[in-house]
């Protein structure tokens, strides 16, 4: 849910740079004396130095996105789509390595997103925490923080210490971003909320809100919303794939959010997912699986979807017409079948009147408006919703009404221009007042009109032939008025953009970035996936087109604008090889009772941090305890006096599908799993189990063992929960045990903390491209090994993309899904995702540039984990490309 304006003000608090925030009609007034900038708010919205801005935000996770360069490529796309505003949460954990460390640099770089966001145009939502979710480890919180002994999320002082030393670094950063310096991108700050009405969450509220107050941090604060947001949950393990959660949180769904929070009158909608992008490393949260998709408006691969529709035309009628940041609940118009739900939003100053029409049913429904002045029947299909408007000023005219949602208006050159939009397939139907009779102009061949009783009635058939263009002169105003119409997909190819010159709108290419006027010139960037054709509407006196730096020759067309008499290209072919060349190395020689453990950690401890202690006497086993918290972790015990022994049995704790492997002497013991979630256990955090194994009886005589243990904690949930070993049980002996652990190694200094685990490949730099693979055997794929186990596999390939296009390249990993084994996949060195065969559903793995380099050699590592009880692959491996536009943004390799 959005936040209502009351909840905002209470939150803004009434102290923000002194403004009188509280109450329905309070103002803020313009530039202050001292050169900052005023943020308020009025009944309806935001006040920014007296401006009323109606938020249109949207959260990406740069995080997830381990390419700087890339950042730019999102935040524009999400600009030209309509939306104002990025929200951007700041995992504690992706920047905090170890207690008191923090790291802004490389893919960490804080900063650079926050000037990136300013360069774009965009307002910031910074939210840091400390606590997050977002379905991260731990809910964001660092790993070394679980075995730190600390309460976490409370007043603790310990812990206080901590997360007041994580949002020092990050003010440091924020305040020379603040939008009350000036120019800064950062409107707002939203800190944790750890909910509840009792004192103990209040007082640590409040020692959040008064350190950030402390840092100087003074824009509004928020507080962070309960649940899962608009967006809902995300896929789970073996769930059915974002490919199928799109078709079910398509266009339509995103709608219904939309123009649901418009009706409510929230002062500040909840943001929705804009891009989310990739859980690599061991980011993500231990119910999730690595992409992060989430089916939302711009994907994984970063491609703009048909779900982007009507977050572009609703973000683009708020910015260019005013009325609309100023509508007020009004009585409602019931429909003439009441499966169709209406809300009535009217604005007081001009009279101008928006309805919300709401399908909930599974049928497309039509009805009437009685009492709107709407004169023609409505149809709102199945579980859809619909704007319509009516009494609303376009410039000199009177827009009577209109049956497709406006989209726009905007004055260029000697006329005025409004769009409307609707569903492929629907009429559009609008009703101008003209007082006396007009001069309409068909343009294209699909509108038709009529004229009577001082109305212009047009009717449009939206999609049948892309834009639809009519221009009516006269009729009671000696500006010109061109209306376009466009169906959904065609509203995806209009762009409007603002220059210090004024308004320019461009019609045509799959994107575009910037517009800059010099002279009589109209300079555009932007991307095009196909031959595309380019219309520019913009101010008097503009006669020049170039793209991506390239002269366009154009004429005057009828509609005013200036019209490309070539088509734009498209991207050209891009090839991708296959791969081939592999070669292959088994692992886990830690399984071999010779294997020299002497410069592990001894695990002694005889309790656990916050003073639990050790079950009946045994050492604290769990790896968080001794500093390992992402990845694989191996144990090692030499067991003495153990004659006679005839059973282990390993309890453990993991997120979801952690997993177990057991040697004695080298010897296969046997693997356990934890189980593939179900419905009723998808949204789990922890899992224990005991895994008992029998001795083979050619061991049991013996009186010395080495018993090895290789646990796959997973990730922690949001209680941060330590995983690996709990307890040990044997039968038949009561051997004496001493136990060393061996977790991931130093810190990667580029990749950070998440990057790498402690397999025996990992530690030795197999991932990494560097390394010499020379003596490994050669090996061809799809594989059908049986061990238990790990086996690494690494191939080597070049890639020459054209550097102007943008090349969106993803990994293909397929086999019988009977085959039960995992591959931690590996780029250039970077952990791209965890892939599990026998539950899914993630079969492809998107490479970011950066990491991929798209011009020059790469290297991929596969880490095979793999029981023995079936045969295991990898089975077919293969690039794909996901999609390519001409144009993009520069990218430097990570």
């Amino acid at each position: 849910m959005g936040l209502s304006r009351r909840t905002f003000g209470a939150l803004a608090g009434t102290t923000v740079l002194g403004l009188a925030l509280g109450g329905s009609g309070g103002t803020a007034t313009g530039p202050a004396g001292d050169g900052r900038v005023r943020i308020g708010r009025d009944r309806y919205a935001l006040l920014v130095d007296g401006e009323r801005l109606v938020l249109r935000a949207g959260e990406a996770h740069p995080f997830r996105l381990p390419s700087p360069s890339l950042w730019r490529d999102v935040l524009q796309k999400m600009r030209a789509h309509g939306y104002n505003t990025v929200r951007v949460p700041v995992p504690w954990l992706h920047h905090s390595p170890a207690p008191g460390r923090h790291d802004f640099t490389g893919v960490r770089d804080l900063d650079l997103f926050l000037r990136t966001a300013a360069e774009t145009g965009l307002y910031v939502i910074l939210r840091p925490g400390p606590y997050l979710g977002a379905d991260l480890d731990g809910g964001g919180l660092p790993g070394w923080l679980t075995a730190s002994g600390v309460r976490a999320r409370t007043a603790d002082p310990a812990y206080l210490r901590h997360a007041d030393a994580w949002l020092t670094a990050v003010n440091d950063i924020a305040v020379r971003h603040l939008r009350t310096n000036g120019a800064g991108p950062v409107l707002l700050y939203q800190i944790e909320n750890p909910g509840g009405p009792d004192p103990a969450a209040r007082a640590y509220r409040e020692h959040l809100r008064r350190k950030v107050r402390a840092d100087g941090i003074d824009v509004p604060l928020l507080h962070d919303p309960a649940g899962d947001g608009p967006d809902g949950r995300p896929d789970p393990w073996g769930g059915a794939g974002y490919g199928q959660v799109r078709r079910e949180r398509g266009a339509a769904h995103r709608r219904r959010l939309l123009l649901t929070g418009l009706a409510d009158g929230d002062a500040l909608p909840e943001a929705d997912l804009a891009f989310g992008g990739t859980s690599w490393g061991w980011l993500p949260a231990p119910s999730t699986y690595t992409s992060y998709d989430r089916a939302a408006p711009i994907d994984e691969a970063r491609r703009p979807t048909a779900a982007l529709a009507p977050a572009h035309q609703l973000g683009h009628l708020l910015r260019s017409v005013p009325g609309f940041a100023r509508l007020e609940r009004a009585a409602d118009a019931p429909a003439s079948d009441g499966r169709i739900t209406v809300r009535h939003l009217a604005d007081p100053d001009t009279g101008a009147h928006a309805y919300v029409l709401r399908n909930d049913s599974a049928e497309r429904v039509t009805a009437t408006l009685p009492g709107t002045g709407i004169e023609t029947p409505v149809t709102v299909a199945a579980r859809d919703t619909r704007l319509l408007v009516a009494g609303l000023r376009l410039g000199g005219r009177k827009l009577l009404y209109s049956t497709a949602q406006p989209m726009l208006f905007l004055s260029a050159g000697r006329q005025d221009v409004a769009v409307f939009a609707g569903r492929r397939g629907e009429s559009a139907q609008v009703a101008l007042e003209c007082p006396s009779e007009p001069t309409p102009m068909r343009l294209d061949v699909e509108p038709a009109w009529s004229y009577g009783d001082g109305r212009l009635h047009v009717t449009v058939p939206l999609g049948v032939g892309g834009l639809a263009r009519v221009r009516v002169e006269g009729g009671g105003s000696d500006r010109p008025l061109l209306l376009l119409f466009a169906d959904d997909a065609t509203s995806l190819r209009l762009w409007p953009y603002d220059t210090p010159s004024g308004p320019v709108l461009v019609y045509g290419p799959a994107l575009l970035r910037g517009v800059r006027l010099d002279g009589a010139t109209a300079h555009l960037t932007g991307d095009t996936t196909g031959p595309t054709g380019l219309e520019v509407w913009g101010p008097r006196g503009l006669t020049r087109v170039t793209w991506n730096g390239t002269a366009v020759r154009t004429r005057i067309s009828a509609s005013q604008s200036l019209l490309a008499e070539r088509m734009l290209p498209g991207v050209g072919e891009v090839a991708l090889p296959a791969l081939d060349g592999w070669r292959r190395r088994t692992e886990n020689p830690e399984a071999a009772p010779d294997f020299d453990d002497s410069a592990w950690p001894a695990a002694d401890r005889t309790a656990a941090s916050g003073g639990t202690p050790a079950p009946d006497g045994q050492p604290v086993l769990l790896a968080d305890e001794y500093g390992f918290h992402h990845g694989d972790v191996w144990y090692r015990a030499r067991l003495t006096d153990a004659s006679g022994l005839t059973k282990v049995s390993l309890a453990y704790r993991t997120g979801t599908l952690g997993l177990l492997m057991a040697w004695l002497d080298g010897v296969p013991l046997g693997t356990h799993r934890m189980p593939a979630p179900d419905d009723g256990t998808a949204d789990r955090g922890s899992w224990t189990a005991t895994a008992a194994f029998r001795v083979p009886k050619r061991l049991r005589g013996r009186a010395g063992h080495v018993l090895s243990v290789l646990v796959r904690p997973m990730q922690r949930d949001g209680e941060g929960t330590a995983r690996g070993l709990t307890a040990v049980a044997f039968e038949g002996a009561s051997p004496r045990a001493s136990w060393r652990i061996q977790g991931r190694a130093a810190p990667d200094p580029v990749r950070g903390p998440l990057n790498n685990g402690g397999l025996y490949g990992e530690r030795a730099g197999w991932h990494l491209p560097g390394h010499d693979d020379g003596d490994w055997e050669p090996a061809e794929l799809p594989r059908a090994d049986r061990r238990q186990g790990v086996t690494w596999y690494r191939t080597a390939f070049r890639l020459s993309v054209d550097p102007g296009v943008d090349a969106s390249v993803g990994l293909v990993l397929d086999d019988d899904p009977e085959r039960a084994y995992r591959v931690q996949v590996f780029l250039n060195g970077w952990n791209l995702g965890q892939y599990v065969n026998d539950v899914g559903p993630q079969h492809t793995f998107v490479l970011p540039g950066g990491v991929l380099r798209t011009r020059g050699a790469n290297t991929l590592a596969l880490a095979v984990l793999s029981d023995g009880t079936t045969p295991a692959g990898p089975g077919r491996v293969r690039l794909a490309l996901l999609g390519a536009a001409a144009g993009g943004v520069p990218v430097r390799a990570v």
